[in-house]
């Protein structure tokens, strides 16, 4: 990390390349605010929970609207929020420090930990014309079909929900297409397997308890359910914001669902902007190495399938190789989304972090309360050639 840094220092100095850092203009933070009332106003969320840090230093960190709105009770900046498939990319992670340690290998046959994926068959009864592996279930290019939903979500075991996966027939060749699913839930489990650990321990102790990530956890206890902020839909009828259904918040913290290694985290923008940032400084936190750059550099570049270049990674959405995935953010850059319309992205040429937390299903507008955080956080249009 440190060479590709000074190589890129001497780009600049050679001419050769923008300072893509020195486009950013901190003055256009003090828009978030603004920004953000005007779409709660409009009904395009409750409330939300948005922060900006540069070089490892947050520039802006504000909380808006309601966390309860029939309660009236204020969005803060320590809510508590789903964060759904953001969830992936700190799976990936942990799964990626058993892959430093030599105890799980990207390329090899998967089926050397999880003996079950070498029964998988293609759709017309044949077996594949090369075994899933690691690597293939964490870019879901495995073929691995996205499952129906069914009564037993969330009730059973890894272990069991595993079983179950990959018993279904492959939608295509590994390695051969791209569907979005549930692979890196049955890498987890592999992880499983492999450390001999719960893989909610294996994150704590892997990744949340080295960051101090306190206020992550895919079972939240009494202290953290108080602070979740209630998701909400556009009614069906009349015109507003209504309660909706998080089927990952129980009625009390005994009931615990299934720990879903593909989206089960609950976290705030406090905790996930120290995950993001250890990330961004190359694995290594307060002197710690969490993961390796190697890692991070196989996670977070745009892998392929059938001969074309996808937008994501091992675990990590990245952005198209022709263009950035958020205007104004560098093709370099990368992150992931959530279900409920979370989003937290890095880019490493801005040495940039956004996190942008919001409970929203089926909301119209969703989308552009969080188009108009990333506008005020940096744009294109404010970018003149150098």
């Amino acid at each position: 990390m440190k060479f590709i840094r000074t190589m890129l220092m001497s780009l600049l100095v050679a001419g050769l390349v923008h300072d893509v850092r020195a486009e950013f203009q901190p003055e256009r933070l003090a828009g978030i605010q603004p920004a953000m009332d005007t779409e709660i106003a409009a009904q395009h969320a409750a409330g939300v929970v948005t922060l900006v840090m540069q070089d490892g230093k947050i520039l802006h960190h504000a909380a808006a609207g309601f966390a309860d709105r029939e309660k009236q009770t204020p969005m803060s900046r320590d809510s508590v929020f789903w964060i759904a498939s953001m969830t992936k990319s700190i799976s990936a992670t942990t799964i990626l420090t058993l892959v430093d340690e030599g105890k799980l290998s990207l390329d090899e046959p998967a089926s050397k930990w999880l003996p079950e994926l070498s029964h998988a068959k293609l759709a017309n009864g044949n077996p594949p014309s090369r075994p899933i592996t690691l690597r293939d279930l964490l870019s879901h290019t495995s073929g691995l079909a996205f499952p129906p939903r069914k009564a037993t979500d969330g009730a059973q075991s890894l272990k069991g929900y595993t079983l179950d996966l990959v018993k279904a027939p492959l939608a295509f060749e590994p390695g051969s297409n791209y569907e979005y699913g549930f692979g890196i839930t049955v890498a987890g489990r592999i992880a499983e397997i492999v450390s001999g650990k719960p893989f909610g321990v294996l994150v704590r102790e892997r990744v949340l308890d080295p960051l101090e990530m306190h206020d992550t956890s895919f079972h939240p206890d009494d202290r953290l359910r108080t602070r979740i902020a209630k998701t909400y839909k556009t009614a069906e009828v009349g015109t507003g914001l209504v309660r909706a259904h998080n089927p990952f918040v129980t009625s009390d913290a005994g009931e615990r669902r299934m720990t879903e290694p593909s989206g089960g985290l609950f976290s705030t923008a406090s905790d996930l902007a120290r995950f993001y940032q250890m990330i961004l400084d190359g694995g290594v936190s307060q002197g710690r190495r969490i993961v390796s750059e190697a890692a991070i550099a196989e996670m977070t570049r745009p892998h392929t399938a059938g001969g074309k270049t996808l937008s994501y990674g091992l675990g990590w959405q990245c952005s198209p190789p022709d263009k950035a995935a958020i205007p104004g953010f560098s093709p370099r850059s990368f992150g992931h989304g959530g279900a409920f319309a979370t989003h937290g992205w890095i880019d490493p040429e801005q040495r940039l972090v956004t996190v942008f937390l919001v409970q929203n299903v089926l909301v119209n507008g969703s989308g552009n309360i969080r188009n108009a955080f990333h506008e005020n956080v940096t744009s294109l249009k404010n970018v003149k050639p150098r």
